[in-house]
């Protein structure tokens, strides 16, 4: 059920690309709520705003926002063109939700890249890297960048975590170092919309024109603590995907030491269901040299079974940490930033640098 709420806006915090913090009075308290203009208008001051506040009274952690319904005594005007063409897109998102938005598919017929999408048949050897988390899209972009400066990286988000892209402020922060985003499935609110993640790497590859890109969910993953009640078993959809279309799929491990959750210690048992399950064409796995010892022996134990169909890669890690202390965002994780989950942000980095490896030799 969705827990409602109607307050009225006291101030307006941080702004970011699509999104707005509010904070708003209900009751007597402030309560810190967010917005997305392009779905419901700028909020001001004043503002009377219906909120759902269920993620906020749970308490969770990316997710604790009110957020903003609507703003029922000021609705915002309707798009200026005739709603009931198609001359704009037809792609719906979030279907059949209150807030589904209607958006501009990349490959529709209204799409001024129809026709390159129409004729794109194959990656053409595009180096994509899989990530388990939205936490890992700056560290793998930090370990591409290390060695290829001028790449041009894409970033396609799938819908297991947040759907609006507008959400992530690291993707705020790393707009001017990415070639783009392509929200895939239900997410929305990329530089280019895709329905499945097929078209949205075929779509980096020939839209953006991508010499690498990165597959990994939105923030706020959904996790059951079960084996298979986990949002990142998509990455092992995606490596099929990248596969099939002629890419070259390069997996980052989830490896921590530093996360409290035994099933996350190591190679967290998200990876090896992913990867060992649910991937049925091989990938480059890739390990980060050196790890510490007893970490070391752990992974390498957990992956072991993984390589009787991946490739096992094991790259060095030389100057990436620099590389991550100089990200233009912030590196966090579950809460945990670079110092507190080391090597969990290397192997990202470390994947990122073999993907840069591959770029030419396709």
């Amino acid at each position: 059920m969705v827990r409602w709420r109607s307050g009225t806006v006291v101030a307006v915090r941080r702004r970011w690309h699509g999104a707005v913090e509010l904070d708003v009075e209900v009751g007597a308290d402030p309560v810190r709520a967010l917005a997305y203009p392009e779905l419901v208008g700028l909020p001001q001051a004043g503002d009377r705003v219906l909120l759902n506040v269920g993620a906020l009274v749970m308490g969770l952690g990316t997710g604790g926002y009110a957020l903003v319904v609507a703003l029922p005594d000021r609705l915002p005007p309707d798009p200026p063109v005739d709603g009931t063409t198609r001359d704009t897109g037809h792609l719906v998102k979030a279907r059949y939700t209150p807030l589904q938005p209607i958006r501009l598919g990349v490959d529709e017929e209204a799409s001024p890249h129809r026709s390159v999408m129409a004729a794109a048949e194959s990656l053409d050897g595009l180096p994509v890297v899989t990530a388990d988390l939205h936490s890992a899209l700056p560290a793998v972009l930090a370990g591409i960048h290390a060695d290829r400066p001028g790449a041009r990286v894409a970033y396609l988000m799938t819908d297991g975590g947040a759907l609006p892209a507008w959400f992530s402020r690291t993707l705020d922060g790393l707009r001017d170092h990415l070639a783009g985003t392509v929200t895939t499935g239900q997410a929305f609110g990329g530089d280019l919309e895709a329905s499945t993640v097929h078209t949205g790497l075929l779509a980096a590859r020939h839209v953006l024109h991508a010499d690498v890109a990165v597959v990994a969910q939105g923030p706020g993953n959904l996790g059951t603590g079960t084996a298979w009640g986990f949002s990142g078993v998509a990455l092992g959809e995606a490596v099929n995907a990248i596969a099939t279309l002629g890419g070259r799929p390069v997996g980052s491990l989830r490896i921590s030491d530093g996360d409290g959750r035994p099933r996350h210690r190591g190679v967290s048992h998200h990876s090896l269901t992913a990867y060992g399950r649910v991937a049925l064409r091989p990938a480059d796995l890739v390990l980060p040299d050196p790890m510490p010892d007893a970490l070391a022996a752990a992974v390498d134990a957990a992956v072991r079974p993984l390589g009787e169909r991946h490739r096992l890669v094991r790259v060095p890690v030389d100057g990436l940490d620099e590389a991550l202390r100089a990200s233009p965002v912030g590196l966090s994780t579950m809460g945990r930033g670079l110092d507190a989950d080391h090597t969990y942000f290397l192997a990202a980095a470390a994947a990122g640098r073999h993907a840069a490896t591959l770029l030419g030799t396709a």
